[in-house]
C-alpha cells in the first residue's frame, strides 16, 4: 500500500461517519435543502461541520453522544439478526 492509498482510507475513515451523521440529522429536523447539499456535495466532511456546529449550534458533547446511540442502537440491531434463527423451505 502506497501513501496515496492510506491518504484516502484515512479521508474515506474521516468523511462517512460525518456524512451520515449530517444527513441523518438534516432528514431528521425536515431541513430538505441541506439534506440534498450534504448527499451530493463531497466536502471532505467540510460541509457537514459547518452544518452541525454552525448552522445547528450542536456541541462536541451533544454529537457524541448521538455518535454513541447511533453505535448502541446498530450493535443491538446486529445481535437481533444474529440471534434470529434461520427458517429453512420445506418445499
Amino acid at each position: 500500500m502506497d501513501t496515496l492509498d492510506i491518504v484516502i482510507v484515512l479521508i474515506t475513515i474521516w468523511t462517512i461517519p460525518w456524512k451520515i451523521y449530517g444527513v441523518w440529522t438534516a432528514v431528521k429536523l425536515d431541513h430538505k435543502r441541506w439534506f440534498v447539499a450534504l448527499l451530493i456535495l463531497n466536502t471532505f466532511s467540510i460541509l457537514e461541520l459547518i452544518y452541525i456546529f454552525y448552522i445547528l449550534k450542536k456541541t462536541g458533547a451533544e454529537v457524541k453522544a448521538d455518535f454513541k446511540a447511533g453505535w448502541i442502537a446498530l450493535k443491538g440491531g446486529l445481535k437481533k439478526k444474529e440471534e434470529t434463527p434461520s427458517v429453512e423451505s420445506g418445499l
